[in-house]
């Protein structure tokens, strides 16, 4: 089957203050990656009828790919080029159904990044279950709500929660998802849980990114299903923050840098002029 699958880590704004999602937790405990891939989760919402000529396409793909039959076609702003798209991997191939291109899909015209746009809706959508369950830190006058990947023993992670006030100052609310890098059987795992778990949550977390134990506790915990949209995203490290418009940031960001970001113009970026 050819690769048309895209890593997403090509699109992100990368930083180097982030905790490695390789690295072992205190314990030295490696990653349990069983759920990895095996749960990888396609998108069940109801898809529009193809159009004629998306028909004869999805036909010719069926027989010379089959795996790629089964993807979403959607038609691109460009003649007899049609998007394809699986999860958050997205390709494009000719109307017929020999020639498959890898790569983002921009306007040259507009400055337009089409194929960047539909990773961040994607993001999204991906995002919306899981933030029902998260440990949040703000409120209503919140301007901007940052989802943020975290690793209760991340470095990088502990400096970002440091400084939550100066976040809700700059109007941003941070909606923590939890990230133990370690993976499942690890002590980062089991602090995760616990956290979650605590009378109250948010003080648990806190006091866990100062380098207090929170203990063993057990509950209905999000922690599993926190992990896997974080691969679905393509994280690489923690703290990985989803950007209101679904813009993926991979590492620590000040409150300053970030508040400039959320409140500019879409074609001006700080934090890449700023590297």
């Amino acid at each position: 089957m050819p690769a048309y699958l895209i890593s997403l880590a090509a699109a992100a704004v990368v930083f180097v203050s982030a905790c490695s999602a390789a690295e072992s937790d205190a314990d030295g405990q490696p990653a349990d990656s069983s759920e990895a891939g095996a749960q990888a989760a396609e998108s069940t919402q109801r898809k529009a009828p193809d159009s004629p000529e998306m028909s004869a396409l999805r036909e010719k793909l069926a027989k010379r790919v089959p795996n790629l039959a089964e993807s979403e076609l959607r038609e691109t702003p460009v003649d007899g080029l049609y998007e394809l798209s699986r999860g958050m991997a997205m390709g494009y191939v000719t109307a017929d159904g020999r020639y498959l291109l890898e790569g983002d899909l921009i306007d040259l015209a507009t400055g337009r990044q089409i194929t960047e746009e539909r990773r961040r809706g994607a993001r999204k959508k991906v995002l919306d279950d899981a933030a029902e369950r998260s440990i949040t830190f703000g409120g209503d006058d919140t301007k901007h709500m940052v989802t943020v990947f975290t690793d209760i023993d991340c470095g990088y992670c502990r400096k970002l929660h440091s400084e939550i006030d100066q976040y809700l100052d700059a109007g941003i609310g941070i909606r923590y998802l939890l990230y133990p890098r370690s993976g499942q059987n690890s002590a980062s795992y089991r602090k995760a849980v616990a956290t979650w778990c605590s009378e109250d949550r948010k003080e648990a977390l806190t006091r866990a990114k100062q380098g207090k134990d929170p203990g063993t506790r057990s509950c209905d915990h999000p922690v599993d299903q926190h992990l896997l949209v974080g691969r679905q995203l393509g994280l690489r490290g923690t703290p990985m923050m989803v950007l209101p418009n679904g813009e993926v940031v991979q590492g620590y960001v000040p409150a300053d840098r970030l508040a400039a970001r959320l409140d500019s113009e879409p074609e001006q970026d700080p934090l890449a002029a700023a590297q």
